[in-house]
């Protein structure tokens, strides 16, 4: 190998280690038929605070995703959740122990935002560092055309409860620990995430396995 290729082949594993090429994650098909009944999800539906530092599968991260937001018919682009007047306004950044990314739902994708982890700055409990998942529901309020600013917090509201409740009933279905979070810093978040000022953030839920 004389120097030149040396240095190309240092470069592009450099390139590699920063997230600079491969910087999305393409999710694999979800299971659509697989977990327990709804009445017995239902049933099994708890939060919880205590997590396995085990890294969550890409089948079980894919499966959790589509079910807060993806798209179940593909010929109308509509989501598993609804949102009213389908303004789809929610967003869910995902905090993983290699980066944050957002989820594209429609190509059940993660866009790489911010690499690193940064776990600990999604909520301000300590068992949030633990957590190997880490989801922030992100309002857009340009999507909510038409919404008069008086009803927007409780448009965004429910909406997210809608999306967060679907997480609930697929770790219980999955037994995976789970817990909706309220106290976070919004403000640091919206700085770290390269939020614009018509985003919010609404509220995180942590995600793993039992310890």
């Amino acid at each position: 190998m004389n120097q030149l290729t040396l240095l190309i082949f240092i470069m592009m594993a450099s390139f590699f280690s920063q997230g600079v090429i491969a910087q999305n994650i393409k999710l694999p098909e979800p299971d659509k038929k697989g977990g327990m009944p709804l009445m017995q999800a239902l049933n099994e539906r708890s939060s919880h605070r205590e997590f396995s530092s085990e890294e969550l599968s890409m089948e079980h991260l894919s499966g959790l995703l589509w079910a807060a937001c993806g798209i179940n018919r593909a010929d109308l682009g509509k989501r598993t959740a609804p949102s009213a007047r389908n303004w789809q306004d929610i967003q869910v950044y995902v905090f993983l122990n290699s980066g944050i990314y957002l989820y594209h739902e429609k190509t059940h994708e993660l866009e790489l935002i911010l690499k690193g982890n940064h776990q600990a700055a999604s909520g301000k409990q300590d068992f949030v560092s633990t957590a190997p998942v880490n989801l922030v529901y992100v309002v857009d309020f340009t999507k909510m055309e038409g919404a008069d600013e008086s009803h927007r917090d409780f448009y965004k509201g429910i909406n997210t409860g809608f999306m967060s409740q679907n997480v609930y009933l697929y770790c219980a279905s999955q037994q995976i620990n789970t817990v909706v979070r309220a106290l976070v810093d919004r403000d640091a978040l919206h700085e770290l995430m390269k939020l614009n000022p018509d985003q919010q953030v609404v509220v995180a839920q942590s995600v793993g396995y039992r310890p």
